[in-house]
């Protein structure tokens, strides 16, 4: 069996890599909270700190490294900058998670 042939759903290189860091950005207890806290709303960045009792300044540093990996998208309004999932993807990704270890609690 050759490894193009093992399942449709494999990765180039380039893929295996960019994923790779996707799951090493999401594995970052800070940057998990607040991809959950972007789940189903837009938040301001302000609100993201103050809910997970961290610095603007820190919250914007994490925010930069999780859109520039493509897990969120910012919408500016006025002074404010707004973040949410970027899309039902990274929405269904970290609710699958969620349910799994949900059930093993269980």
């Amino acid at each position: 069996m050759t490894a193009t042939s093992l399942s449709p759903t494999m990765l180039d290189d380039g893929q295996t890599e960019t994923l790779a860091d996707m799951l090493h950005l999401m594995g970052e207890p800070n940057r998990l909270r607040i991809l959950m806290l972007c789940l189903d709303q837009e938040c301001p960045v302000g609100d993201i700190a103050q809910t997970l009792d961290m610095t603007p300044s820190l919250t914007s540093h994490h925010l930069r490294l999780l859109k520039a990996a493509r897990l969120v998208r910012g919408r500016r309004q006025g002074k404010q900058v707004f973040y949410e999932a970027a899309d039902d993807h990274v929405r269904h990704v970290l609710r699958d998670l969620i349910a799994h270890i949900q059930e093993e609690r269980s």
